[in-house]
């Protein structure tokens, strides 16, 4: 369904009954890569899996999306659909959010799921890469630039081929205009590490033992910074483990809903 929030409307896929859990999708990336995750909590919880700002089928609108316009926007969606409270699980970029939104309306969130993100800003090489690869983007009015680009470092060296193009025909759902916005955004964000301290609801890391873009090292910086979080390594599993291990992941978010 689609709901009015500030200037644009944004979609989310949403399924079952119960406690709510929104679903954060990564970068270049859309709610489908939540399929499994979705349908399996589906079973007892009320799960709300959005498009974030210009991505998928949520609406467009001028960047850079910053953070925190990207947790106001969620906020604004839960309270169209009656929500007060939820847990929250942000994949990489998604991540980011789920700690914006942490931050700015911690009382609504029960519980947070952080998979394969981090706390730290990106470095002044990384946010460069990002400008120039959001320009890019933009002057070829290409998509796959950007997915070219994400795809060797967003799955395990193992993995099939299958499941590349899975994740190449699910980013495909977006703009180029969408993605350079977004690109632009995660440039810009600011360190989370004062944030992450300051958070007492229950955390868990979620890392891949074979993510090409976030090191476990940067995974157990991201569990320690929290009072109250657990690190899950999921091995053979790259930068997406829903795709790569959803039994894994599902087990990993049951145990964090139970606490």
């Amino acid at each position: 369904m689609h709901v009015a929030v500030d200037d644009i409307e944004l979609f989310a896929d949403i399924r079952g009954d119960g406690e709510a859990v929104v679903l954060l999708h990564g970068f270049p990336l859309t709610h489908r890569i939540w399929e499994a995750t979705a349908s399996a909590l589906a079973r007892e919880y009320r799960v709300i899996a959005p498009d974030l700002r210009g991505m998928g089928e949520s609406g467009l609108s001028a960047g850079p999306y910053l953070m925190e316009q990207l947790a106001g926007d969620i906020a604004a969606m839960l309270d169209a659909l009656g929500i007060e409270r939820a847990t929250f699980v942000g994949h990489s970029l998604g991540g980011y959010v789920a700690l914006a939104f942490a931050r700015m309306y911690d009382a609504r969130v029960a519980r947070l799921a952080l998979v394969t993100s981090r706390l730290g800003a990106d470095t002044p090489e990384i946010a460069r890469s990002r400008r120039e690869l959001a320009s890019r983007v933009e002057a070829e009015n290409d998509v796959d630039i950007a997915i070219d680009t994400m795809l060797p470092r967003l799955l395990a060296a193992a993995d099939s081929a299958a499941l590349v193009e899975t994740v190449r025909e699910i980013a495909r759902n977006n703009t180029p205009a969408g993605l350079a916005a977004m690109l632009r955004g995660m440039a810009m964000r600011d360190d989370a590490h004062d944030i992450a301290a300051e958070l007492s609801m229950p955390v868990t890391a979620v890392a891949g033992a074979e993510d090409r873009t976030i090191s476990l090292d940067d995974a157990r910086d991201l569990a320690a910074g929290f009072p109250n979080a657990d690190l899950v390594v999921l091995e053979g599993v790259g930068h997406l483990p829903m795709l790569e291990d959803p039994t894994g992941l599902e087990r990993a978010l049951r145990s964090l809903l139970a606490r």
